[in-house]
């Protein structure tokens, strides 16, 4: 069978860039050996965020009173939580097949064989192709020391298929998959406990994001252990570096995902080739690779879901090492929309050189929409005078921008 792409993995990388090639005519065969959607949509993005949303909603009912919402009783149950997120996984996927199956791509649900750069290899079938794809994506990482056991030492994977919560966990590793967990479990009062090996929480993030994701989480009675490791675990007693020992009924061990890599195809895209593990990344090398859409590889926003919501993009301040820059804050407690919301928490921080945004870094209720903003002033080098000459809506968080400006 000779087709003119074949893909290796149906990740966010893969199918889209064989959505792509459909619409451009090509024929493609598409090689997926568990579920079309990868990572993203089976086991990271998506279900985490439809569990995300319940506990959000909970914790907001829990403190609704003020609002003049009274509740009486309130609970919750996790199974039914659960079951929801399976049937928001089903009915996505079925309507990512489904597009497929429209565009006549082959969707072949097996074990694929990289044999050289233009032949694939099923236990059945040799696939000659003119260009192949690897998107074979990611999977959690863990040390040599301290391996997943699938019990008691869990991974994201194992995280998402509970049925029912503990009354305990600490969490190792306080990047998106961490500290999204740690705001899950803390608000359907599990007790957390999060370790860091960095100075503070979320690392990756501005220093001002990270100390504020920390003030967060102490008030919401997390525990914190920051410079710090597990020095080793005996008998489910979890032994810190600090000399502290804890006894979580579970510990989840968010330390990042490793590529999963074939060593033959020259085109690689999305986890596999190690870059930014990040599923709209992803799906812009797909688009590059197939249509020829570049993008820059600099303004990749990040996002961490929750209440408040926290992104950023471009340059954070603790990298600008001069001081041929400027900053201004706004505290989103000043924007009045987020007073309506009850969510008054977090702040909006923009960097400039030059007359021109070089990053953004926000803590509030819908961060992930506000830094959409920001990335589009700078991909398209918009200086900070001509965005005074928009007019944002009121009432709005958007508005915070704006104020940024001046």
């Amino acid at each position: 069978m000779e087709y003119d792409i074949g893909i290796i993995g149906g990740g966010p990388a893969g199918y889209t860039a064989a959505l792509h090639a459909g619409k451009l005519g090509l024929s493609v065969v598409l090689f997926e050996k568990n579920k079309i959607g990868g990572v993203c949509l089976n086991n990271g993005c998506i279900p985490t965020k439809a569990i995300l949303h319940s506990a959000e909603l909970y914790e907001e009912l829990k403190n609704s009173q003020e609002l003049g919402i009274i509740t009486e009783n309130l609970s919750f149950d996790y199974s039914k939580i659960i079951e929801r997120k399976d049937k928001i996984i089903e009915k996505l996927r079925k309507s990512l097949e489904l597009s497929l199956k429209n565009l006549k791509i082959n969707i072949v649900y097996a074990n694929a064989e990289l044999i050289d750069n233009q032949t694939i290899k099923t236990d059945n079938e040799i696939y000659k192709c003119k260009k192949i794809i690897t998107a074979t994506g990611s999977e959690p990482k863990d040390f040599p020391e301290l391996k997943f056991d699938h019990e008691f030492i869990l991974s994201s994977d194992d995280i998402l298929a509970m049925k029912t919560l503990p009354k305990s966990i600490l969490i190792i590793g306080s990047g998106a998959i961490g500290i999204e967990w740690a705001r899950i479990f803390s608000a359907f009062n599990v007790e957390t406990s999060i370790v860091e090996y960095a100075e503070h929480l979320l690392p990756i993030a501005d220093i001002d994001i990270s100390k504020r994701v920390e003030r967060i989480f102490k008030s919401k009675k997390i525990k914190i252990y920051t410079s710090n490791t597990v020095e080793k675990i005996e008998d489910k007693k979890v032994i810190l570096k600090s000399g502290e020992i804890l006894t979580p009924e579970k510990i989840l061990l968010a330390v990042g995902r490793k590529p999963i890599k074939y060593n033959i195809s020259k085109h690689c895209i999305g986890d596999a080739c190690g870059k930014i593990q990040l599923a709209h990344f992803a799906i812009k090398q797909a688009v590059q690779e197939i249509s020829g859409i570049e993008f820059n590889e600099n303004l990749v926003p990040s996002v961490v879901y929750g209440c408040p919501e926290i992104a950023w993009i471009g340059k954070r301040e603790q990298d600008l090492k001069d001081n041929l820059y400027e900053k201004s804050n706004i505290l989103i407690s000043a924007i009045g929309k987020s007073h309506c919301d009850n969510c008054t928490e977090g702040f909006i921080k923009i960097l400039s050189q030059n007359k021109k945004i070089i990053g953004a870094h926000i803590v509030s209720k819908e961060a992930s929409s506000l830094v959409q903003q920001i990335a589009i002033a700078m991909q398209n080098n918009i200086t900070i005078e001509d965005l005074k000459k928009v007019c944002f809506a009121h009432p709005t968080y958007s508005e915070g921008i704006f104020e940024c400006l001046f």
